[in-house]
């Protein structure tokens, strides 16, 4: 399957695997299995989200939105669950409105999952940890 790197944003290509004792990047070595949310602009976009067959959760929020500073632990926590699983992404939509814009976000916080490049799920508003896990394991 392919993932995308969270430090260097390579593809890489691993098999399969229900748990992962260790998986490194092929191009820079660092562990695949690192699960802190990625931050994506409008360069790396488009990239991620087709170059990876796992689902990718983007959270679309901004530095001024309350409910975002409430919900950011809970996304990195709920990240560190799903090694090579799902890969947890943020979008700052203040700083790149056009992303924002691109993919009709109208309120924030505003999560959407895609699988296999196509958004699957959209849900706005902060979640709970469980909320937020029911969400990433409808979608695994």
């Amino acid at each position: 399957m392919n993932v995308v790197c969270p430090s260097c944003l390579k593809v890489n290509s691993i098999p399969k695997k229900d748990s992962y004792a260790k998986a490194n990047c092929g191009s820079c070595k660092n562990s695949l299995l690192d699960t802190t949310p990625i931050e994506l602009d409008e360069s790396n976009f488009d990239h991620v989200i087709v170059n990876s067959d796992i689902p990718v959760i983007v959270d679309f929020w901004a530095p001024w939105c309350g409910p975002c500073k409430m919900m950011a632990p809970i996304f990195s926590e709920v990240a560190q669950k799903y090694p090579l699983k799902a890969l947890f992404v943020k979008v700052n939509t203040q700083e790149h409105q056009n992303l924002g814009a691109k993919f009709n976000i109208r309120s924030i916080p505003t999560l959407v999952v895609y699988k296999e490049g196509i958004e699957k799920k959209r849900v706005s508003g902060a979640l709970d940890p469980l909320r937020l896990s029911n969400l990433v394991n409808e979608n695994l």
